[in-house]
């Protein structure tokens, strides 16, 4: 790929994500996204471009919250969650639409869903909320509750109006998990 073609490549990308804020849960429609078609193919092409710029964004997040050592906690768990769950969260506020689109498409696309299960096992792992020797299938699951925590988090935009006594993240993850020990 030369450095044209990979500029081509980021600027349809860009306009995808212009396009979609109109409607972002919606299918992306190639035809109305100039040089989708030619470079792309098919909305799947371009949903899998689309996941791959999502991960380097939510990744250079996780890096910049857990660079610093000095960051972490005693027992190193509490502050991973917290940062885990602030990463995501700045990710997913500065890419509201990306994120909006990649989520609409899961039900269309089964390529996504594995890429966005090996993301949830990513967070997991990175929260310090299950380990590498674990079952694949147990991580993943991890993955969808503190997703699920980390989003129930992020939709509350009356945070400031409604006080609320915090919670660890960690215990409410356990309390969530705990049935099925």
């Amino acid at each position: 790929m030369s450095w044209t073609d990979f500029y081509r490549r980021r600027e349809i990308l860009e306009a995808a994500v212009r396009h979609a804020q109109r409607t972002p849960g919606e299918p992306l429609v190639l035809a109305e996204i100039p040089g989708a078609t030619d470079v792309f193919g098919c909305e799947e092409n371009l949903l899998l471009a689309l996941q791959y710029k999502w991960t380097q964004v939510l990744g250079g997040h996780l890096r910049a919250e857990l660079a610093d050592p000095e960051d972490a906690a005693a027992d190193g768990v509490g502050d991973q969650v917290d940062a885990v769950s602030r990463a995501w969260r700045r990710a997913q506020s500065e890419h509201e639409t990306l994120r909006a689109v990649l989520d609409g498409a899961l039900t269309r696309h089964p390529s996504l869903v594995n890429l966005h299960e090996g993301e949830l096992r990513t967070l997991a792992l990175t929260a310090g909320l299950a380990s590498p020797g674990e079952p694949t299938e147990e991580i993943t699951r991890v993955g969808y509750a503190f997703d699920s925590l980390v989003r129930a988090g992020s939709d509350r935009s009356d945070r400031a109006a409604c006080p609320v006594r915090r919670r660890s993240p960690m215990g409410h993850l356990m309390r969530l998990l705990a049935p099925s020990a």
